[in-house]
Order: C-alpha cells, then sequence, then structure tokens
C-alpha cells in the first residue's frame, strides 16, 4: 500500500472521487503544509495557518497504478487557479502534492508535466516536502457519501465524480 497527500480545493470533491476507485483502501480528509499545530476547520478557513485542505490516499499500486491517481488529480481540479477552485477561495484551496520521499516527489514531477501537456495555461501546482498531517474533524471524512443532497455536494462534488467516472471508466469500483 502507499499514500498520497494531494491538494486540490476542498478535500469534500477529492474524497468523494478517490473512494469511487478500486485499489483505493482509504481517504482521509485533512491539513498540512501549514504552520499551527493540531489546527481546526475554523482556523484553517481563515488562512492564517498556512495548511492546505488535503486528503491522504491510500491504494494498492498493483491494483491502480500510481499514474492514474496522479492523472486523476490533474483531472478533478482545475491546476492553473492560484489558491483557488472555482468559488473556494484562499490558500487552504490551493493546488499542491506533498510528497513523502524522493521518488514520490519524482512521480508528482512527471504528473505535473504530462498534466501541462493537456491544460492550456501554467500549472501553479506546488510540490513540496510532506510535514505533518492532520485528520479534519469526523463529518469532513466521507462528506460527500454521508451528505449526497447538501447543496455544495450537488453543485461542485458531483460533476466531479462523474467526469472522473467517465475518464477512468476501468478503474471505478463495481457498484
Amino acid at each position: 500500500m502507499e499514500t498520497f497527500v494531494l491538494a486540490g480545493g476542498c478535500f469534500w470533491c477529492l474524497d468523494a472521487v478517490y473512494r469511487t476507485l478500486e485499489g483505493v483502501s482509504d481517504v482521509v480528509s485533512g491539513y498540512t503544509g501549514g504552520r499551527t499545530p493540531n489546527p481546526s476547520y475554523e482556523a484553517v478557513c481563515t488562512g492564517a495557518t498556512g495548511h492546505a485542505e488535503a486528503v491522504a490516499v491510500t491504494f494498492d499500486p498493483d491494483v491502480i497504478p500510481r499514474e492514474i491517481i496522479l492523472d486523476v488529480f490533474f483531472t478533478l481540479h482545475d491546476p492553473r487557479q492560484l489558491n483557488r477552485q472555482g468559488n473556494d477561495v484562499g490558500t487552504q484551496y490551493r493546488s499542491a502534492m506533498y510528497y513523502a520521499d524522493h521518488e514520490q516527489k519524482q512521480l508528482f514531477e512527471a504528473a505535473a508535466a504530462r498534466a501541462a501537456e493537456i491544460w492550456d495555461g501554467t500549472i501553479v501546482t506546488e510540490i513540496a516536502p510532506l510535514g505533518e498531517y492532520f485528520d479534519a474533524e469526523e463529518y469532513h471524512q466521507d462528506f460527500f457519501a454521508k451528505n449526497p443532497n447538501q447543496g455544495y455536494c450537488m453543485a461542485v462534488a458531483v460533476p466531479k465524480v462523474n467526469k472522473v467516472r467517465k475518464g477512468y471508466a476501468q478503474y471505478i469500483k463495481a457498484a
């Protein structure tokens, strides 16, 4: 098993998408890349802690290739938007990849290079060493599954889930 820590806007969307993929055994929403120990959601939302909303995606690379996990990341958010995703604005919504070792750094750089060939414009995704990762509050975990009719989920998460399902159909878990 391997874990990638990725940030691309609101963690609810990343969580919703990655949970649909074969080989993904766990997705934990949380905060990383900041300077405040054990921050709360409310503190992260101020932008003052420096943290990004992120997900720790644990998967089996023998079932789903590392490159697919990363290509999905660049499919489900716009890596050209600095410190925002759509109407979610602030440094906590930045596009970022946090590597645990040199091998992950190389994989992340290669994925960003692939994304740059697809997206029109400059990729602003930060690639940085993984610092301490703090799990988000329980109500953020698996938020989409617990709140499928919530307005944000319907307007923002559902289109992202559908886009990934269409583009990566062979990796979607059977219902």
